[in-house]
This record gives C-alpha cells, structure tokens and sequence, in this order.
C-alpha cells in the first residue's frame, strides 16, 4: 500500500531538551502513547514565559514522537501564563537592533515555540484557565483548539508595553475576530473574559474550572477515536482553505482522497 501523506523528517532525538533543561525552561513533558501533554510551569511566576521557555517548545516540537496525534499544552497553578518575563528586559539577552539580520534570526527562532502546533500530523489544544497575558494568549491561539475555563482572561499586552505580538498570534486572531476586532483588542490592551471569547471565537468550549481536565480529557478521547490517516489529511486540507480558490481546494480535496484511497484499499492505480 502507499500513502499520498508526506511527512517532515524529525530530527536526531539526542537533540530533544532532557528532563533537567526542560524544568530549567519552566516546562514538564508527559507523554503517554498518542498524548503528549506541555506544562508550563513557573506557578510560582504565574508562568511567565523567558527565552528559555520558548526554546523549550520548539526543542519539544522538533524531538516530538512520531506516535504522538494530540499535544495538550496546559499551565500551572493558578493561571495559564501571565506572558512574557519582564525581568527579561533588564537581564539583556536581546540582539543588537540595529543588526536587523540577527534580530530577525532571533525572533524566528522563539517563534519556532508555536509554529510547530500547527502540524497537519498532530492537533494541539491549550487548556486555559487564569491569566493568559501576551505571548501566553498567542500561544494559545497557535493551538488548532482551545478549550478554556470560566476564569480565563485573556489580553494581548504587547503594545501598551511598546512592543508588538511577535509570537505567530495575530495571524490565528485576525482570522478569527477580523482585522477591525483585533485591532481594537491589541490597541487597547484590554482583557476579554471567557463570556466574550466564546462569543468571538476564541474558544471552542468554555467550561467550568472544575471541568476544565474532565473536558480536556474527553475531546482527547474523541480525536483519536477518529481515523489517523484521515485526521491528518483533514487537518492538511482545512489549513489550506483559506488560501485556496474553490478550484484549489476542489484539487486538494480530490488529491488527498486519492491518498486515502490508496492508504484503505492498496490500488496502486488510484
């Protein structure tokens, strides 16, 4: 049999964060068979996010297991993050900015904290509940759901600090509220609670905080009920979607059923 999925190749597990580099990045990894589940957790500093963190996730995202279907990304204590670490700002570590070059490598590559969430060969889910401030609300939107508590409060803080979104979050916002929504949360700064979010798209369940792992628990459950070798050509074609023409996507849907067929039925004519 073939398979019209191709894959990107995963790099050398020797290069994955061990145990010990993963807690000094504030992040405990759990995986269990097809579940892999991300904890910050830096309770203590309401899990604020550092350089370290961010190159933590994308060390996990590089190094995750090939059996892996869903990451649960979840925080800590009493909130899910409070955003960037603004003792950062005193303790240096950024480039020189007036090498764009190397500022530009910088950020690519915290940015690499989040990007790898939306793999067509896994779905990722933030579990939210608290404060989920900046970076912490983008990392959230990169996740493909977001099932988040009655206590959550989300706000993109970025700008009322002089800086902006820069954590592959206002793609995933824009998309979801609009251009004019988006603008209006990020230049005021202001904090959406869960009654709104749910209204404006930016969670799929809102449920109590009691329930929150309950529920988590269950959609788990319900996506790997769901057949791999589909679950990921759907993923693959719902993300390209929005960039396609009707014609395109007519091409793409017909493309990956091909592969599906091939995958079920062993034509190798399909």
């Amino acid at each position: 049999m073939s398979d019209a999925r191709v894959e990107e190749p995963r790099p050398d597990p020797a290069t994955s964060p061990n145990e010990a580099e993963l807690a000094e990045a504030g992040l405990r990894l759990d995986v269990d068979g097809a579940i892999a589940t991300i904890t910050l957790n830096r309770p203590e500093r309401r899990n604020a996010l550092t350089f370290a963190t961010w190159r933590g996730l994308a060390g996990i995202g590089e190094s995750l297991p090939d059996g892996v279907r869903v990451v649960v990304l979840r925080g800590a204590g009493p909130s899910f993050s409070a955003g960037i670490d603004l003792g950062m700002f005193s303790g240096g570590g950024f480039p020189d900015g007036a090498d764009a070059a190397a500022s530009d490598r910088f950020i690519a590559g915290l940015q690499e904290s989040s990007t790898w969430l939306r793999r067509p060969e896994i779905v990722s889910i933030a579990a939210v509940h608290g404060h989920a401030i900046g970076g912490g609300f983008q990392l959230a939107l990169s996740c493909d759901i977001r099932v988040i508590a009655d206590d959550t409060k989300f706000c993109m803080k970025e700008p009322a600090l002089g800086i902006v979104p820069d954590l592959t979050g206002t793609k995933p916002l824009v998309e979801i509220v609009g251009v004019n929504r988006a603008l209006e949360l990020c230049l005021t700064a202001r904090t959406v609670l869960a009654d709104e979010a749910a209204r404006l798209g930016l969670a799929e369940y809102v449920v109590p905080r009691a329930d929150l792992d309950k529920t988590v628990d269950e959609l788990v459950t319900a996506l790997l009920a769901v057949n791999p070798g589909a679950a990921v050509a759907t993923k693959r074609l719902l993300l390209e979607a929005p960039g396609n023409t009707l014609e395109e996507q007519c091409a793409a849907e017909r493309r990956e059923q091909i592969g599906r067929l091939r995958e079920l039925f062993g034509s190798q004519n399909a």
